[in-house]
C-alpha cells in the first residue's frame, strides 16, 4: 500500500475548518488507495474494554484498535456504536475510520499492571481488527505480542484475509498462551457477498484462509452469520456453505439469522428496498418492530442448521451458552469450536498447535456461550 500521496485533512491546529471533536485526535488522513475513506488517527488513553457486569459472554475484556469499518457490511451490528462518536451509522461507519495508533503501547502498559489477572481478551467483537487499514497501520502484531508476553489468552474474529500475514506470529503465540481464531463467513455466493459486504475479501478467499490456518496447526471456528432470509437460507445455499466449511477444515461452525438492531435496521432496510424491492415488505413483516426475525422463522432456520451441521460432521456441542437450549436463538448465541481458547482437561490447551492438530476434522465439540 502506497501512502506517498496521502493528504492531511485540516485539523484544529492547522488552517481550515475544524474536525469532529474526537478525543486524542492527531490527524485525519485520506489517500487514493482508499477513495472516499478518511482515517482519523487518535492516541488512546486506554484500549482494554471491560465487558459489562452481568454479561454471559465467554470473555471479560475486549480490544478494538479500530472504530468504523471499511468492510462496509450492510448488516453490521456495530453500526450504532459509531453514533457515540458523532458519526452516523450509515455511510460514516463505512468511510470514517478511527485508528488507535498507540494501541499496542497502551495495551502493554495496561497488561503490566499488578492488578491484571490475565483473563482472556477478545479482538474483533465490534469492528474488524484485520480490515484493510491494518495493512498500513500494522497494529495487530504489537497487540498480539503484548498479550502473549503478558501470558494473556486471546481470541480473534475477522473477515480479513490479512490475518494470513500473522500466521507465523500466531503459531508462536499459541505455544505461549491459549489462542482462539474465528472467521466470519455466512455465504458462498460471490455476487451476493460483493453486494452486501463490498469491502470484504470474497467467500473463496476466506475459505482459503480457513484452510491455511488449519494447515498451520491452528484452530479456526466459523461464525456463519448472518443467514439472510430469502437470500442465503435455501437448502442449496446452506448445503454449499457447510460443505465448503467442512472441506476447508473449520473446527466448528455456528450459524444464525440476520439481527437488525437499531442503527443497523434502518441501513439494511434501505439496502433491501434498493436492491431487492420485492423483499422489502416481507422483511418488514418478518422483523416487525424488533431486532430478531420471528420465532417461527428462527425455529425453522435452527432446524435447517442442525440438519446441515449433522450432514457435514458438526454434530457435538457442549460448553457455555447464554441462551436456553430450547430457545431458537441458542445457535446464534454460540461461539464455534476453535474460536474461543479453553483448557482441555488432562490434555493440551485448546487453541495450541498440539490441541488443534489432535482434532480429527470438523466433528469436534462446539464451544457454546
Amino acid at each position: 500500500m502506497r501512502w506517498e500521496a496521502q493528504a492531511l485533512v485540516p485539523t484544529p491546529d492547522a488552517p481550515g475548518p475544524a474536525l469532529l471533536p474526537l478525543a486524542g485526535l492527531v490527524r485525519s488522513v485520506t489517500t487514493p488507495e482508499f477513495a472516499g475513506i478518511t482515517f482519523h488517527e487518535v492516541t488512546a488513553k486506554s484500549v482494554l474494554n471491560k465487558v459489562p457486569a452481568g454479561s454471559k459472554m465467554p470473555f471479560e475484556w475486549t480490544v478494538n484498535p479500530y472504530r468504523g469499518c471499511s468492510h462496509a457490511c450492510v448488516y453490521c451490528f456495530a453500526r450504532k456504536s459509531h453514533t457515540y462518536l458523532d458519526f452516523d451509522a450509515g455511510m460514516d461507519f463505512d468511510s470514517q475510520v478511527v485508528v488507535k495508533v498507540n494501541a499496542a503501547e497502551v495495551l502493554r502498559k495496561e497488561l503490566n499492571k499488578a492488578s491484571w489477572t490475565r483473563q482472556q481478551v477478545a479482538l474483533g467483537t465490534n469492528t474488524d481488527p484485520y480490515q484493510r487499514a491494518e495493512g498500513r497501520y500494522k497494529l495487530m502484531p504489537g497487540i498480539i505480542n503484548a498479550l502473549a508476553e503478558s501470558g494473556t489468552p486471546l481470541s480473534i474474529l475477522t473477515k480479513g484475509t490479512l490475518l494470513a500475514r500473522d500466521i507465523p506470529l500466531l503459531k508462536s503465540t499459541a505455544a505461549q498462551v491459549p489462542v482462539g481464531l474465528g472467521i466470519s463467513l455466512a455465504m458462498t455466493d460471490e455476487a451476493l457477498s460483493e453486494a452486501i459486504e463490498p469491502g470484504t475479501p470474497g467467500p473463496r478467499a476466506r475459505l482459503k484462509l480457513v484452510s491455511r490456518l488449519r494447515e498451520a496447526g491452528l484452530p479456526c471456528g466459523v461464525m456463519a452469520m448472518p443467514i439472510l432470509p430469502w437470500l442465503s437460507d435455501s437448502d442449496e445455499a446452506l448445503d454449499a456453505l457447510f460443505a465448503s466449511l467442512a472441506a476447508a477444515g473449520a473446527t466448528g461452525v455456528t450459524a444464525g439469522a440476520l439481527y437488525l438492531k437499531p442503527g443497523t435496521r434502518e441501513w439494511f432496510m434501505k439496502w433491501i428496498a434498493a436492491h431487492h424491492p420485492a423483499l422489502a415488505g416481507r422483511y418488514r413483516r418478518l422483523y416487525g418492530t424488533g431486532s430478531y426475525a420471528s420465532k417461527e422463522y428462527r425455529t425453522w432456520l435452527a432446524g435447517k442448521v442442525r440438519y446441515f451441521k449433522a450432514r457435514y460432521g458438526y454434530t457435538q456441542a457442549s460448553g457455555f451458552s447464554h441462551r436456553d437450549l430450547d430457545d431458537p436463538r441458542a445457535e446464534e448465541a454460540a461461539y464455534p469450536a476453535g474460536s474461543i481458547p479453553a483448557a482441555v482437561p488432562g490434555g493440551p490447551v485448546a487453541g495450541s498447535p498440539a490441541a488443534a492438530s489432535s482434532a480429527a476434522g470438523p466433528a469436534v465439540q462446539d464451544s457454546l456461550f
